[in-house]
């Protein structure tokens, strides 16, 4: 696998001192052309000079090449890796190499919404906020064809496993699910990710449940369920509070002596003080004009 390799360049400025060097040196040489050739004895080697020094220019010239801020620069030398180089601003290298321009920016996408079927086989919508960087250049050029597409699919797949993984909605303590361990699931999506676009040299900056939801065809029937989970369980911290309050009543009238009730009196006292407790509607007061004994 190709790692990224370092490679120092030449400040643009250096190398644009000596180009202009050789231009005054070729402008001077033309000017004074005549004396060279007499002198030379018509020989041409006054030419051969007169070639070779816009020769050079044009190859220093072909090595000049800018880096902006947070960009990097790849160099291939007959399609060959050679290094990649971060320096900002005016650079020169080797004027044989081709250079790849690449962002280090930070980049963020949305998934497509995913219709995945969950643990239970009930089947959600999930999507997810995605953001990446680059920070292997070597790797994102020459390990994937398309850096940008292979990122995408990959966060998708991923997305779609986590989604298996888990229920939509938990309806036993201590088990997770994607309703209701957002962080959770948000911190195994992002490890999911990583693991799997590390081939290409990226780095996962955050991952976030964009959308979430039962699919259209079961959201009412889902809808009913929830509903139908959050009455029992009402129901059950009614009837539990009743029940206590209940026992706390019995005790203190028993402890202050308040009145001496038998089991039949204590079960029909526990009878109305819960359906008072338990009720939906407010109690009808009944007036008792008998015993419950008889006669």
């Amino acid at each position: 696998m190709i790692r990224e390799t370092l490679r120092s360049t030449v400040h643009g400025g250096v190398m644009g001192i000596i180009l202009a060097i050789l231009g005054a040196t070729e402008l001077g040489f033309v000017s004074t052309l005549p004396k060279h050739v007499i002198a030379s004895g018509g020989r041409p080697t006054a030419w051969l000079a007169l070639v070779l020094i816009p020769l050079a220019m044009v190859i220093i010239a072909k090595g000049f090449f800018t880096v902006r801020t947070n960009q990097a620069r790849v160099f291939q030398l007959f399609g060959r890796y050679v290094g990649t180089t971060k320096d900002e601003g005016l650079r020169w290298a080797n004027p044989l190499f081709t250079t790849q321009p690449l962002t280090l920016a930070a980049f963020s996408f949305e998934t497509n919404v995913l219709k995945v079927n969950d643990l239970s086989g009930n089947p959600v919508e999930i999507g997810a906020i995605i953001v990446w960087r680059i920070v292997d250049t070597a790797q994102a050029i020459y390990s994937v064809q398309d850096v940008k597409n292979f990122v995408q699919v990959q966060c998708e797949a991923a997305l779609r496993t986590l989604a298996m993984r888990y229920p939509y909605d938990s309806h036993e303590p201590g088990t997770h699910s994607l309703r209701g361990d957002t962080a959770t699931i948000v911190e195994e999506l992002t490890a999911e990710v990583r693991s799997r676009v590390a081939l290409a040299g990226i780095e996962i900056v955050e991952a976030n449940l964009g959308h979430l939801k039962y699919a259209p065809e079961i959201a009412q029937a889902m809808l009913q369920r929830q509903q139908a989970s959050a009455i029992i369980a009402a129901r059950q911290t009614l009837v539990e509070g009743a029940v206590s309050i209940v026992e706390m009543a019995l005790e203190r009238l028993s402890s202050r002596k308040v009145v001496a009730l038998d089991e039949e009196r204590k079960a029909a006292m526990v009878s109305n003080l819960l359906v008072v407790l338990c009720g939906e509607r407010n109690a009808q007061p009944v007036i008792n004009t008998g015993t419950l004994y008889a006669g």
